[in-house]
């Protein structure tokens, strides 16, 4: 048995943001690395809408990730909380209304590695293998730079729907320490953290800024609300039950937060060497595990053995992590008159699955725990950069420009399962026995492990090349183009192309534009990952327990069902914005923007059960009464929408002073072409997108969000209170008759800090105040036995509210 994780009295600084333009006036010009190459940019003078989360708007809040942190200040951010099997362990954070995995995440303004695992079993975020950024530790991050505008041209692939710019602390003395502990209002979820950062100087004028951070965080449960109602065991005879029926628990499903012990570490460093060239290197390592419950079998199921399980089970998905990403380079600026910087990072995500489950098929013979086999991901790229100014006496200030180049080299890694985890045993109940000859189907039951025809190693490479040119043409109106080509080894050729520019009629008010092209290769994830797994399954009838297979697409199963292999998704960006301080103190965005996205990858609907489905799955040796689903360019797609961002602060003289935010975003997304189904599921009466998929794009998240916080400060005392309202959201099933609706909510979040000293700071709060919950969940969609009692397609989880003390210590 793995049984990793209880809290303990330790804790981190949880991080908290505001918009950019709701920083103090010092901070607001600070000048920013995201979106440009140049190094005088400002959040001001921005082409394009960017929010900094500054190191100290992020040390005013109990959020226990950078990840819901984001989504939280970010208007256009949302995180995914709900998924199912190794879905569970990871969530997601998307801009814009687009996938996680269609923005892109950089560390000191090098690519982040995607994480190994590919998301099958969620609910909105299928299909995805984004990186995962709680393995950042949060204590060393100085600062997050959140560019909500297509990127491609100037980062590459993935920068569909904008870049999240990591940025690293560079301390060269003092640091700190945070702790935190905390837990639900229903006192489980108990979570403590603790993180500490030290800065050291060395050489002539070198810095080393080194952090440690440990978190363990206990299971929530929101089972009790469903408790099992139906016949748990065998009649002994007819017309009877089971005595154990009226003493057996009935809480037997346990949704809700998984458990986690994670440790990680982080250092960034530089060293000037003479007067033109500087080495830095920076790096992370984290070790995660992380454990959840899956969905119940009865005694008297099928797929269970009372010789082994007499009282029945939940299959217990354990998942351990290994990650690290590590960077080292140089930069100067006098190679023939420019600027330039060669670096190289190399990453790897390594990911174990173990299981505490049955395989059915093997009967009495069956184990209790599995291995079930390795997911792991490398990413190794390297980075050549140029940038220089230009004096051409035709406009208001020098050409600026930047050109370089990128070779980049992806690996992914499937290791086979235990034999076990796979295998299918063909054991047949005996004679006399209620289930008699019946049959069930191989693998361990939850998550079924990797078998060998599935393992391999899978790589490609891709190069790179960019040219970025940015001029200010008068005193107040600028341009900036820039240009991409990209050559992949397994796909071919790409090219994206961005143009943008600000005009500033008068101070304090200004229009910004941007147009653009991009792309997003394929990952090999959604190329070549296939498992089996049993989940609940919305049919007419209702969710059902099921048995499914997701076939790469490269499977002659998936290719006989129409599968195909998979292009680069392709984007046209627009945007326009206004920027504008119409009162002193006060700031004010607007942006609107529409994304237009070609040869989609989505996770197609649940394929079969059907006849032509089976026969697939048998002509490959597979379990034939499996239901199936696979990758495809799918569908097109417009998403279009308006963030607006205002804030102000106003003095009480000796009451202190109040930072009042507010930030909106309104986010419609609609298909402009689905993908027919191919003729061989045509013709069995099946659809590659079904409207489940339909409605989990289109409605399955908030259409709109809004965020009104205060920040009040006096003395040593300081208060953040922030409302959030989700909009509705819609869950569509396979019969329209069980679709549900999840009414707007608002979430409250409290934070109350007073500063005993100069060095301490000790705060309480809560993040949902209320105690907010989803709406319930109707009886149809609930799964058989009943797992969800609360709807998980809600933004903000259904755990309720958390409630934390915390305290931060500088020195």
């Amino acid at each position: 048995m793995k049984a990793y994780l209880t809290a303990a009295s330790l804790l981190v600084l949880g991080l908290a943001a505001t918009p950019a333009f709701a920083q103090k006036a010092t901070e607001v010009d600070e000048v920013i690395v995201t979106g440009t190459r140049a190094t005088s940019r400002t959040v001001t003078t921005s082409l394009a809408p960017i929010d900094v989360l500054s190191s100290a708007e992020l040390a005013k809040s109990g959020k226990q990730s950078t990840r819901d942190l984001i989504s939280t200040l970010v208007p256009s951010a949302n995180t995914s909380n709900s998924g199912a099997g190794a879905s569970f362990a990871i969530k997601t954070v998307s801009l814009r209304g687009l996938s996680a995995d269609q923005t892109l995440v950089l560390v000191n303004g090098k690519r982040r590695h995607n994480t190994a695992i590919l998301f099958v079993n969620g609910t909105t975020q299928n299909g995805q293998s984004p990186p995962d950024l709680d393995l950042i530790p949060s204590s060393a991050i100085e600062r997050i730079e959140v560019l909500r505008d297509g990127a491609s041209a100037q980062y590459g692939s993935d920068a569909l729907a904008g870049v999240i710019n990591i940025i690293l602390k560079t301390n060269d003395s003092g640091g700190g320490f945070n702790a935190l502990v905390g837990a639900t209002g229903q006192g489980d979820g108990k979570t403590a953290q603790a993180s500490a950062n030290m800065g050291f100087s060395f050489g002539d004028g070198g810095f080393l800024s080194v952090t440690l951070d440990a978190k363990t965080q206990n299971s929530t449960d929101r089972g009790e609300l469903t408790p099992n109602t139906t016949q748990l065991y065998f009649a002994p005879s007819p017309g009877t039950l089971d005595p154990r029926e009226s003493t057996l628990s009935r809480h037997t499903s346990h949704p809700g937060s998984p458990q986690l012990q994670l440790y990680s570490a982080g250092y960034s460093a530089g060293l000037p060497v003479g007067d033109h060239l500087k080495l830095y290197s920076f790096g992370t390592i984290s070790s995660r595990k992380t454990a959840a419950w899956l969905t119940y079998r009865n005694p008297n199921s099928l797929n269970n053995n009372t010789a082994v399980y007499p009282d029945g089970y939940s299959p217990r998905l354990f998942l351990e992590d290994r990650d690290y990403q590590i960077a080292a380079g140089a930069k100067g600026d006098n190679l023939l008159g420019f600027n330039w910087d060669l670096s190289t990072t190399f990453s790897r995500n390594e990911v174990g699955y173990y299981e505490n489950s049955l395989n059915a098929s093997m009967g009495p013979a069956s184990p209790s725990f599995f291995y079930l086999g390795t997911l792991a991901f490398e990413e190794w790229t390297t980075n050549f950069d140029l940038t220089r100014e230009f004096e051409t006496g035709l406009f208001a200030a020098p050409l600026f420009a930047a050109a370089g180049l990128e070779y980049r080299k992806d690996e992914f890694t499937i290791e086979a399962g235990e034999l076990a985890s796979y295998v299918n045993g063909n054991y047949r109940a005996p004679a006399g026995t209620p289930l008699a000859g019946q049959v069930t189907s191989g693998g361990s039951q939850g998550v079924t492990g990797f078998p060998p025809f599935s393992a391999g190693t899978f790589s490609r490479n891709n190069t790179s090349a960019y040219l970025n040119f940015e001029q200010k043409i008068t005193d107040n109106w600028e341009v900036s183009l820039a240009g991409r080509y990209e050559s992949y080894s397994d796909f071919g050729e790409a090219k994206t192309a961005k143009f943008s520019t600000r005009f500033e009629p008068w101070d304090g008010f200004a229009i910004r534009g941007t147009a653009s092209t991009g792309f997003r290769a394929p990952s090999l994830q959604q190329q070549h990952y296939g498992s089996s797994s049993t989940i609940g399954v919305s049919f007419p009838t209702g969710t059902v327990l099921y048995p499914v297979q997701l076939l790469p697409p490269d499977n002659p199963a998936a290719i006989a069902l129409g599968a195909k292999p998979l292009e680069p998704e392709t984007s046209t960006n627009y945007s326009i914005g206004l920027v504008a301080q119409p009162l002193p103190r006060m700031n004010v965005t607007l942006d609107v923007y529409q994304i237009q996205i070609k040869d989609r990858i989505m996770q197609s609907g649940t394929l079969g059960p059907n006849a032509t489905v089976s026969a697939a799955l048998a002509s490959q040796g597979l379990n034939p009464q499996q239901a199936v689903f696979y990758y495809a360019n799918a569908a097109d797609t417009t998403t279009q929408g308006i963030d607006f961002v205002a804030d102000y602060r106003t003095d009480f003289d000796g009451w202190g002073s109040v930072k009042w935010t507010f930030a909106a975003n309104y986010n419609k997304s609609e298909f402009d072409r689905i993908t027919p189904p191919p003729p061989a599921l045509a013709a069995a009466g099946l659809v590659l997108i079904d409207r489940v998929k339909i409605g989990d794009f289109t409605v399955g998240t908030p259409r709109d969000k809004q965020v009104v916080s205060a920040d009040w400060t006096v003395g040593d005392f300081e208060a953040v209170l922030r409302i959030t309202r989700f909009g509705e959201v819609i869950q569509r099933t396979a019969n329209p008759v069980n679709d549900e609706t999840l009414a707007p909510q608002g979430i409250v979040d409290l934070d109350l800090s007073y500063d005993v000293t100069d060095n301490v700071r000790v705060s309480i709060g809560a993040n949902n105040l209320l105690n907010e919950y989803p709406d319930i969940t109707k009886v149809a969609n609930r799964g058989t036995p009943q797992f969800a009692y609360y709807n998980q397609y809600s933004p903000y989880g259904i755990s309720g509210g958390f409630y934390y003390g915390k305290m931060a210590v500088t020195f």
